[in-house]
């Protein structure tokens, strides 16, 4: 499993209960999760002092239930770059947080372990001279595309809803790379990857967070079960001759680390070579030293 273990900001205290109990920066929240089948009791006095606690209904969404806690905060995380590597922007991320429906916050904490991954990979390349183009799709409030601009690519950002492209800028402009070279794109993923194609466009590295489900800007649909092998062929063929890597997230649990490793290995291998690996990823858990599954991740990479 990888686990995003070399966070400061934030951390899982407890779970029991379907629930989870965390630290974001100074505040607490509780939240849903729905790996957490066991009942371990709630011992850890935070359960009782917390921030915030999203209540979910039996009837399907749920909503928040607020104790002294802002509308917006911010949380930091540092990639494991050097300043002195040369290409390296910034070395230290900053995130703007605010609870919104389904217990969202706009920060996925446990994409720390591919943050590191993806930035490694594209300081080491810029240090040795090389451009990195980075496409980041379905890319949320932007954790992945920072990060990346951060380690030196430039990076095309992709998502499908207005609001969450303007928190992503936001949070690039709060990480010191508000004049990075970032394209900022309110586009549904898979017409834009077909236009790309058309354009003859190519990138370097690509990075991809499906939701399991979804609507784009003009209501189109999207199914992960059914969309995700024709969507990830499709995206391989914006892989430029020198790319160096593509990766896959999912938080579906129908799509286990074999399942994302089969697909890389059929849709990119026989091109590109290099190799694929696959893994549960996971966030420590501090009350017990355990680590909560979060989902999974595919890796190519040249």
């Amino acid at each position: 499993m990888w686990i995003a273990e070399n966070w400061k900001d934030y951390e899982v205290i407890d779970t029991s209960d379907g629930e989870k109990l965390e630290h974001w920066g100074e505040y607490t929240l509780v939240r849903p999760d729905p790996q957490v089948l066991w009942s371990t009791g709630h011992e850890d006095k935070g359960w009782k002092k917390k921030n915030g606690h999203y209540h979910r209904s039996n009837k399907g969404g749920g909503e928040w239930e607020f104790f002294n806690l802002p509308e917006e905060w911010s949380i930091k995380y540092k990639l494991p770059l050097s300043m002195d590597t040369h290409g390296v922007r910034s070395n230290e991320l900053t995130f703007h947080l605010k609870p919104f429906s389904f217990k969202h916050t706009g920060v996925f904490p446990e994409q720390a372990v591919n943050w590191d991954w993806t930035s490694q990979i594209i300081s080491k390349k810029v240090s040795e001279g090389k451009e990195m183009k980075v496409l980041n799709l379905f890319a949320y409030t932007g954790g992945a595309t920072i990060a990346a601009a951060a380690a030196g690519a430039s990076v095309t950002h992709v998502d499908a809803s207005k609001g969450m492209v303007a928190w992503a800028k936001e949070n690039a402009v709060s990480s010191g790379l508000g004049d990075a070279p970032i394209r900022w794109l309110v586009d549904d993923c898979t017409k834009f990857v077909e236009r790309e194609i058309r354009r003859g466009n190519t990138y370097d590295g690509i990075i991809m967070d499906p939701p399991s489900y979804g609507r784009g800007p003009k209501g189109e649909t999207w199914k992960i079960e059914e969309c995700i092998w024709p969507f990830i062929k499709l995206a391989a063929q914006l892989l430029s001759k020198d790319s160096s890597f593509f990766l896959i997230n999912s938080y579906t649990t129908g799509l286990q680390p074999a399942v994302l490793t089969y697909m890389l290995n059929s849709a990119v291998v026989p091109e590109f070579g290099g190799h694929v690996e696959a893994s549960e990823i996971g966030l420590p858990v501090k009350n017990n030293g355990l680590v909560l599954p979060c989902g999974a991740s595919g890796r190519w990479v040249k």
